[in-house]
């Protein structure tokens, strides 16, 4: 497994982080693990169903002609 360092955290961020690992009964190490996978893992599902889906999605609608408006009265 690889190994990722941050720096320059902002010390509100890390507070926060702290509070939230203590609140969720881990590691600051394991939350931000898990922040990290959720985000990630979040993008890899949008991205591997819209490319599972591309073949349901059909042709695109055509778009009709447009009148010009018509003047209404006031």
């Amino acid at each position: 497994m690889a190994t990722v360092t941050v720096r320059q955290v902002d010390d509100e961020i890390y507070q926060g982080l702290k509070a939230q690992a203590a609140q969720a009964g881990r590691s600051m190490e394991a939350e931000a693990r898990e922040i990290i996978d959720q985000a990630v893992r979040g993008r890899l599902w949008w991205s591997r169903w819209v490319e599972a889906t591309e073949l349901l999605r059909g042709d695109d609608l055509a778009i009709p002609e447009r009148s010009t408006p018509r003047d209404v009265p006031l």
